[in-house]
């Protein structure tokens, strides 16, 4: 299983925006859009900040593939739904945390959008 190397949680964790791509039906990758990530622990996240009506977030549930560009790293990745358990409520934390100071009116429904939550896992 390939995992994050430090430098490429470190260098994601500490940019303000991820750029992502899900891959379209043939196997190309969208436009990229920039959406928000936290890190837990070793892990990358990402929501959508429309929920379930989210165009990337609809794509990636679809494809379950794509690519992100963030800090200097542009990597493929496999999207990993996650079950809502305690991992959510760290998420939900580090949203506050890190985009907190953009008040409740962007951060809120990141934090609604529990059930839109999907692991960035580095494929190959």
């Amino acid at each position: 299983m390939t995992i994050w190397t430090n430098d490429e949680l470190t260098r994601i964790e500490g940019a303000e925006e991820l750029r992502i791509s899900p891959l379209r039906s043939n196997g190309t990758p969208r436009e990229p859009l920039p959406v928000w990530v936290v890190r837990d622990g070793d892990d990358l996240y990402v929501r959508s900040f429309r929920g379930g009506a989210g165009s990337w977030y609809r794509a990636a549930r679809s494809s379950l593939a794509g690519r992100i560009r963030c800090g200097g790293v542009a990597k493929d990745v496999i999207f990993a739904e996650v079950p809502d358990t305690d991992v959510n409520d760290r998420i939900d934390a580090a949203y506050r945390t890190k985009y907190g100071r953009y008040g409740a009116s962007y951060v809120d429904p990141l934090v609604a959008a529990r059930d839109t939550t999907l692991k960035l896992v580095p494929a190959g």
